[in-house]
């Protein structure tokens, strides 16, 4: 017990009784517990706070009462001895920083220092080996990991679709390692920092853009990595005049697959893995069961804004057995399960709390 809780106990349990003092048990005072309410509240450092994400993470995070929040004054927010201060004396930390600020804020958790989580947001660490992957759907395994983990690597938006798509179904023996892949995806354009939201908030801004042109776009890694393909996909995200939501795509031939699969083999391969979840999702097989379910828009849209504000994942399987070919599709918030709630999602199982609070 820390000296200041000892006192705490001491002082309290000296009750005056006359002209004397009896000292009586804490627990008739319920000192106990608060002792363990005290003990319970975890302290947590968003590094990077005034960004995109960890505005969002302190959002989440601003109403919880096992938490509490450690800010750094305004005018010390970029002072290192400062933050490594922080650092060092959070149960969490959450890093929301460009990758050659993350790196450096990582090494300043200091060398005795075996309490505090790191989470990182940026992609400085997604496909070290030291590191945890932050993905708890992952498969079996992956939760247990991140329980036991003090430094995780957050995954990137893009990612967190392929990846929860891909994975299990190359687990399965359904979809072979090596096979050649292409992701097509649009995301709002919050997935592009201050910068590009200022720019889209104007009428100065396009429509919608294609990028990621020298096929060297920073999610890949993560992508044939963490999805067991082992090869890299032909990967064409795109941005467009919404600001929260994102949509991946992964088109299949049925001569990839495992010889004799179908769409409803897929769906039930994905449905399986994720049963058990508590924030992904598989949606109704097919167009036509996706239409019936009302989910989209004029009965041919997928939107992608629909779970904005979340920490949700809806998978589709769009097939057609007859020209043997299907789409597989991930929808989600691109701010909340492609990156600040999945930080909070990762802080709660690394910190023992319910995996869900706050999100």
């Amino acid at each position: 017990m820390a000296p200041m809780k000892q006192a705490l106990v001491l002082l309290l349990s000296a009750i005056p009784v006359g002209n004397a003092f009896t000292v009586m048990s804490p627990t008739n005072l319920g000192v106990n517990n608060k002792i363990t309410e005290l003990e319970l509240v975890k302290k947590v450092f968003i590094d990077g706070e005034a960004g995109t994400t960890g505005l969002q993470v302190r959002e989440r995070l601003a109403e919880r009462d096992d938490i509490e929040i450690l800010t750094i004054p305004e005018d010390l927010r970029k002072d290192e001895a400062t933050r490594k201060e922080y650092i060092n004396k959070a149960d969490a930390v959450i890093l929301c920083l460009p990758d050659d600020a993350s790196i450096k804020a990582a090494s300043w958790v200091e060398p005795d220092n075996d309490n505090t989580v790191l989470i990182d947001a940026s992609t400085a660490y997604r496909v070290d080996e030291s590191w945890t992957y932050g993905f708890p759907e992952l498969c079996e395994e992956q939760r247990n990991a991140l329980q036991k983990s003090k430094r995780i690597s957050n995954p990137g938006c893009y990612p967190t679709g392929f990846i929860g798509l891909t994975r299990p179904l190359v687990d399965a023996g359904i979809l072979p390692p090596g096979t050649l892949t292409t992701v097509n995806a649009v995301s709002g354009y919050s997935g592009g920092g201050k910068a590009l939201m200022q720019l889209y908030e104007t009428d100065d801004c396009e429509p919608y853009g294609s990028y990621g042109f020298n096929m060297k776009h920073k999610h890949i890694p993560e992508m044939t990595k963490y999805s067991g393909l082992g090869k890299a996909p032909i990967f064409q995200p795109q941005v467009s005049n919404f600001a929260q939501g994102m949509i991946v795509n992964i088109p299949l031939h049925y001569s990839w697959l495992k010889e004799g699969t179908t769409g409803k083999d897929v769906h039930s391969t994905l449905a399986k893995h994720y049963e058990a979840s508590k924030f992904v999702e598989v949606m109704p097989l097919g167009e036509d069961g996706v239409k019936d379910a009302g989910l989209l828009e004029r009965d041919a849209f997928l939107r992608p804004d629909t779970l904005k504000n979340t920490n949700k994942m809806q998978l589709f399987v769009f097939h057609n057995d007859e020209v043997e070919q299907m789409v597989l599709s991930a929808r989600l918030d691109n701010l909340g399960k492609g990156a600040s709630g999945a930080a909070v999602q990762n802080m709660n199982i690394a910190l023992g709390f319910d995996e869900v609070a706050g999100l």
